[in-house]
């Protein structure tokens, strides 16, 4: 077995500030990276106050657009080096702390151009800390970044491995979360876990985050349903997302988050409840006992169940027969995830998988 996890990670309240003086040792000017409206929740206000303390210059970008394209990533690292910044912050959820790695990599690699995002090269980044403000993602703690690429129509991760240096987890930042990204993010945290349990490059180590975050993730799952979070449940969620982001930097993903690339980009489908569609169909194409121990962990009596509560939290898959074709034929050409998957997948599988997203 195989386990490697460089970055550092500080899960407790007001870890930004009361680690500051370690992870504002990186460097000397700090590229802040966010979006529009990821960091309005005190997270953004904590990261520059704590680096005015430690008298670490920093400028901001925050027009990271959901699902960061290759096209922004290159604006923002010319950004970069002409500021000379030498590491990088990532403040919000999945697309700005993706966002940052893919920066990051750019900035050390000045020379290069968009190419070298896809190209499988010896590479270097400038450090990177990652603050993270929604549930789902775990990025804060995986190497990878993915990006829109318009060229192909869908989203596609990079070849290149962009370890976070620290990661500063404080379910503080989910409080003031908005119910359908709490929700869509929820549920991509559980895709994680299901989809690197039943993985082909699993392990005991994996297992060992899949089996504890599954049950920290399900003593939550139903106040996903009901009112607000109380600060203790947000403090769950966001522990349980981080485990998931362990559990997935040694096994990748597989189907769900594949085949819900293309309904983000052709419909618009927030990532999270793009692969929450995905699950049942996933869990009834695995064997028996695997499924019957993923949902014993996530905490549902049968397949059936779990159908009723994923199609109760996040609604019915609308998508054409057209878009769930061209989703189908390009998982199947997709070698990267279908070598993730431990049973055979054929076209006819795949249909009956996202048949029950209907």
């Amino acid at each position: 077995m195989y386990f490697y996890l460089p970055t550092k990670i500080y899960s407790e309240r007001d870890c930004v500030r009361s680690h500051g003086a370690e992870w504002t040792s990186l460097g000397k000017k700090a590229l802040i990276v966010t979006g529009r409206s990821s960091a309005k929740n005190g997270s953004l206000a904590d990261v520059t106050e704590t680096l005015k303390e430690h008298g670490v210059d920093f400028f901001l970008f925050d027009e990271v657009e959901e699902n960061p394209s290759i096209e922004m990533v290159m604006k923002v690292r010319d950004l970069g080096v002409r500021e000379q910044a030498d590491f990088v912050i990532g403040i919000g959820g999945g697309s700005p702390m993706d966002a940052a790695k893919a920066i990051s990599l750019m900035i050390a690699q000045k020379d290069r151009g968009a190419e070298f995002l896809y190209q499988k090269a010896p590479s270097a980044a400038l450090p990177v800390v990652e603050v993270p403000t929604t549930c789902g993602t775990g990025s804060e703690v995986t190497p990878y970044a993915i990006l829109t690429v318009h060229e192909k129509r869908t989203k596609s991760s990079l070849p290149h491995r962009v370890y976070p240096a620290y990661a500063l987890v404080d379910g503080r930042y989910l409080l003031d979360m908005p119910k359908k990204i709490l929700v869509n993010t929820a549920a991509d945290a559980l895709g994680h876990f299901i989809e690197s349990y039943i993985n082909t490059n699993a392990s005991g180590f994996s297992r060992m985050l899949c089996e504890y975050g599954m049950k920290v993730w399900s003593s939550s799952k139903n106040v996903l349903i009901g009112a607000n979070l109380t600060a203790e449940e947000c403090d769950t969620l966001l522990f349980s997302s981080t485990l998931a982001g362990m559990a997935i930097s040694h096994t990748g993903t597989s189907l769900p988050h594949g085949l819900s690339y293309y309904l983000t980009y052709e419909k618009g489908v927030p990532h999270g409840r793009a692969v929450g569609y995905f699950l049942p169909g996933y869990l009834a194409m695995a064997g028996p006992l695997q499924r019957r121990e993923v949902l014993a962990l996530a905490g549902f009596p049968d397949l059936q169940y779990f159908s009723a509560f994923m199609h109760n939290l996040i609604g019915p898959m609308e998508a054409s027969d057209e878009l769930i074709t061209q989703a189908v034929r390009g998982i199947m050409s997709n070698e990267s995830k279908l070598k993730n998957v431990p049973f055979e997948v054929t076209e006819a599988k795949l249909y009956q998988m996202c048949n029950m997203a209907y």
